[in-house]
């Protein structure tokens, strides 16, 4: 039997996921939580083989409770189950270390075998996701140009951002520019949602 801790914190959508796993003779749901800053303490005190974790939860955010997982309680294997595929949250995940990454529009009978794998410690990945994340390369952006698009992404103004950063008006609208052109976007909005996208701007 593979024991299963589940954070999801949209109601409807947990209790459609332990019906789900409850068809499986081989799996069960021995907890579950809305919140992400409960995992670690959940998983020490029911002892799943496997967390199935969203991305989005309040309190700490999946990816974080994944990482603190791989640290503090390595024989509990990650699968991340999430609607966010994009190949930004696949590097991150990559990183926390999780056995899965898997999007939730994929058919119901992936999850219950991409849980049997990921506890016996094979690695699954969404393959389109996969190639995304590969074809998306490495960030084309400067740390200074990044500086630039996490400040206009926060609403400052170029004449905000000068000051900020003690570079002239012009030099920043130059970097704006530079950096619209680098991520092929069509304007500075579009720029600030290919890199969010991509992960390039945390």
């Amino acid at each position: 039997m593979i024991r299963i801790l589940l954070a999801e914190d949209m109601h409807m959508v947990r209790g459609a996921l332990v019906a789900l796993l409850a068809l499986e003779s081989d799996l069960e749901v021995v907890a579950e939580v809305e919140r992400g800053d409960v995992i670690v303490s959940q998983v020490l005190e029911h002892r799943p083989d496997i967390a199935i974790i969203d991305v989005d939860l309040p309190g700490l955010d999946g990816l974080s409770a994944a990482a603190l997982l791989a640290q503090q309680t390595p024989w509990c294997r990650t699968l991340i189950l999430t609607s966010l595929g994009r190949p930004g949250t696949l590097r991150k995940a990559l990183a926390a270390r999780v056995g899965g990454f898997l999007l939730k529009e994929a058919p119901p009978a992936r999850l219950a075998d991409a849980v049997r794998e990921v506890a016996a410690g094979k690695r699954v990945i969404d393959p389109q996701l996969a190639l995304a994340a590969f074809d998306n390369g490495d960030n084309p952006l400067t740390p200074r140009e990044v500086e630039v698009l996490r400040m206009a992404a926060d609403g400052a103004e170029a004449a905000e951002i000068a000051v900020r950063l003690f570079l002239s008006v012009g030099t920043v609208r130059n970097y704006l520019t530079t950096i619209v052109t680098k991520l092929n976007a069509r304007n500075r909005v579009d720029a600030i949602r290919v890199a969010r996208e991509s992960g390039w701007l945390m």
